[in-house]
């Protein structure tokens, strides 16, 4: 059997990874031998796994879930599975160069004042 899981950090980030063997990996992170990113964020707390009969596809799905974020993580720990969907969406990002060059009512290169 092979795992995917999601651990909470004592700084409260969440760390994705993947194993054969759930219960000494999660060993390995508490005792400081596991990644180095769980090394430094001391104790550890397993948060939510699956299961899989083949290592290759749970770490396909630890590769999937590291590139969520942390809305759309918890609301897979949680069991809110209708929420996946619209966290997967892109809010678009606010082009900070010519915003600032509007309300400083200057002109940025390239930015017309029409918005």
């Amino acid at each position: 059997m092979a795992y995917m899981y999601i651990l909470e950090c004592s700084d409260r980030s969440l760390y994705v990874g993947s194993t054969l063997n759930l219960e000494y990996r999660l060993a390995q992170h508490q005792n400081g031998e596991g990644a180095l990113y769980t090394q430094t964020r001391l104790p550890i707390r397993l948060l939510y796994f699956e299961e899989f009969e083949r290592v290759d596809a749970a770490y396909r799905r630890e590769k999937q879930v590291q590139g969520w974020g942390r809305a759309k993580r918890l609301a897979l720990v949680h069991g809110k599975l209708d929420r996946l969907p619209p966290l997967a969406k892109k809010v678009p990002r606010l082009d900070v160069s010519r915003e600032t060059a509007k309300e400083a009512g200057a002109s940025a290169p390239g930015a017309s004042g029409d918005g």
